[in-house]
């Protein structure tokens, strides 16, 4: 006959029996808190830990079939085994959940030879608990191993175990509540064995095999030990808040105190400290009337307990809290200003307006200043006067004072507009004179050009400031004819002198206006322009008027290589057919209003192309 228990596993089993009947002792040494005057219910404040150490009866249900030695397949059960030790251990990591190790030892104790059985069963798992003042019911459910002997001698061998199930404990007074009763504890458990075939051994003795599915029913009692606590009992707190945060002297605060975590079943008290608090209880006003401007704090306690033993426990009284408000110095006045009109030309005026409001109405005073000019008013209004001022951006300064002494400004802008830049003069177009009626001196002024010649005179007197200049023109053949002579004159080795046509033109104008009218020559500029025309333009200069950047393509004449030529006129000739030269005669005069007629209109239309781009 083997050894039902071998050493091994009985060395394990004692070390967890020791386990658990030591850990509670000494963590109840270093957890446990002082007693008090009360007992602490379990529902409040249930155990870190909790030990249990007691009784369990086992009656499992198998079917194992092993070989015999006749080599005959035998069927046995298990039997029921009433000597039974439990122990187990539970750290719960809050109110109702924890971690549970428990490990239990059952034998048949029976020299049967249908039956010899035992059981030792290691396991872990999560466990949940649902604590009352004086019950406590929970559910486990558990993962290990079973080390299982057979009831046909089979040898002890491992398998897996599972269990699930729950109990009830209860809570009894001793040890300061820390001892609890396991009413009962009612599992199921799996376990599967396999010993394998049988065989004998090297003693020659024969050895059982088989494998069985085995469900067992446990019931278990025995006494539960408390080590520790998850918290404890819930600690009063106070907050106080004022509203308003934030007055001005003599304006009221209210004070209101609110505690969390306390029992209503029991009394509480309030308690409040500070200057020009008045009144007790959740609520208390503040008096500011004598209060310096800054932050002030106000601080309120309370506590708990049955009537007259107010505050006897640490949890019973409140953490002190505060509340800070804040007093005010009045604040200053605000002011905004504008100006109307914003921009007045040099003499006018402005008026200024400013609003201004004092938050807490107190009494306002109105003053103004000007960067320039001058500013005259009372109130909330007052007039600029530009009177001497320079042009350019000016800002009114509004200022406002309570009796407070408290003050604020603000700044209306204007701008004085300078006088409009007058336009800049230009040239004018005058008159023209046509040089095409005299074939025998084209460059001579007739007599018909003089009443052209006498409104530039005329024009030049009342223009005092203004200047005139000549341009003379000359037509493509006369240009022609010119250039030709020059060209001949470069070869010879005696040039002679070659007409500018119409240089002569505006010189023999300017000699007119100059000799005949007495106009100051330095007032006369002559040129020449680019146009195919026998015929001369006259121009007025203003003051500060350019006349090359007004009349574009005339060159000015060296005066001093063309010289006037002396106004004479042409000597009478006889002609055969008097009839012609009377029909000539008489026709002469109109020819010349007419060509005279087509100068002015010439000149005129000319005058008015000037004064567009002028205005351009």
């Amino acid at each position: 006959m083997h050894a039902r228990t071998p050493n091994l596993l009985s060395c394990i089993l004692s070390s967890f029996i020791s386990l658990l009947i030591l850990s509670p002792a000494t963590m109840i040494a270093q957890e446990a808190p002082k007693p008090t005057a009360k007992a602490v219910p379990s529902a409040d404040s249930p155990a870190r830990w909790d030990f249990f150490a007691g009784y369990s009866y086992l009656a499992p249900k198998a079917t194992v079939v092993s070989e015999n030695s006749n080599h005959q397949f035998v069927p046995s059960s298990f039997k029921a085994s009433s000597a039974g030790l439990i122990f187990s251990g539970a750290r719960y990591f809050n109110n109702y959940l924890g971690a549970q190790l428990e490990g239990s030892t059952h034998d048949t104790f029976t020299n049967s030879a249908g039956s010899n059985s035992g059981f030792m069963i290691l396991q872990t798992g999560l466990i949940a608990r649902f604590p009352f003042d004086e019950i406590t019911p929970f559910v486990h459910g558990l993962v290990g191993g079973a080390y299982v002997g057979g009831p046909m001698h089979q040898p002890y061998r491992w398998g897996p175990a599972l269990t699930i199930g729950g109990g009830m404990d209860y809570e009894t007074p001793f040890f300061n509540h820390r001892l609890a009763i396991r009413l009962f504890q009612a599992d199921f458990q799996y376990i599967h064995e396999n010993w394998g075939p049988a065989h004998r051994n090297d003693a020659g003795e024969w050895i059982y095999g088989g494998r069985g599915n085995i469900n067992t029913a446990r019931l278990s009692t025995g006494l539960v030990f408390h080590v520790g606590s998850i918290s404890p009992p819930p600690q009063l707190t106070v907050a106080c808040s004022a509203n308003p945060t934030s007055v001005f002297p003599g304006d009221p605060v209210n004070l209101t105190a609110s505690v969390g975590s306390s029992d209503p079943k029991l009394n509480l008290i309030y308690g409040w400290s500070g200057d020009g608090v008045k009144g007790d209880g959740a609520h208390a006003t503040m008096d500011t009337s004598n209060l310096t401007a800054g932050a002030h704090t106000i601080k309120c306690d309370a506590k708990e307990g049955k009537p007259g033993k107010e505050g006897l426990k640490p949890w019973e009284v409140a953490t002190q809290g505060s509340t800070t408000f804040t007093v005010k110095e009045f604040e200053p006045p605000t002011i905004s200003c504008s100006a109307n009109p914003t921009t007045i030309k040099p003499g006018d005026s402005s008026t200024i307006t400013c609003q201004a409001t004092s938050p807490q109405n107190r009494p306002l005073t109105y003053t103004y200043t000007a960067s320039s000019g001058t500013v005259n008013g009372a109130g909330n209004t007052a007039t600029f006067s530009s009177t001497g001022a320079p042009t350019g951006p000016v800002s009114i300064t509004g200022n406002v004072a309570d009796d407070k002494a408290h003050s604020a400004s603000s700044n209306a802008m204007l701008t004085i507009e300078a006088p409009p830049t007058p336009p800049l003069p230009h040239t004018q177009a005058l008159c023209s004179i046509n040089f095409s009626n005299d074939k025998k001196r084209p460059s001579r002024v007739d007599n018909e050009a003089k009443a052209c010649l006498d409104e530039v005179a005329l024009d030049l007197q009342k223009r005092t400031d203004a200047k005139a200049v000549i341009v003379g023109e000359s037509t493509a053949i006369e240009k022609a004819v010119q250039e030709k002579a020059e060209k001949l004159n470069a070869k010879r080795k005696h040039p002679k002198d070659v007409e500018n046509t119409a240089a002569q033109r505006a010189v023999n104008t300017r000699e007119y206006l100059v000799t005949d009218k007495g106009v100051d020559p330095s007032r006369i500029s002559v040129a020449t322009g680019s146009g195919d025309e026998q015929k001369v333009e006259n121009y007025l200069v203003p003051a500060g008027a350019t006349f090359s950047s007004d009349v574009q393509g005339t060159s000015p004449v060296d005066e001093s290589a063309v010289k006037p030529q002396v106004r004479k006129p042409l000597p009478m000739r006889q002609h055969k057919h008097a009839s012609t030269k009377s029909h000539a005669s008489l026709e002469k005069p109109a020819s010349l209003r007419r060509h005279a007629s087509s100068s002015m209109r010439s000149g005129l239309k000319k005058h008015a192309s000037l004064k567009k781009r002028a205005k351009k």
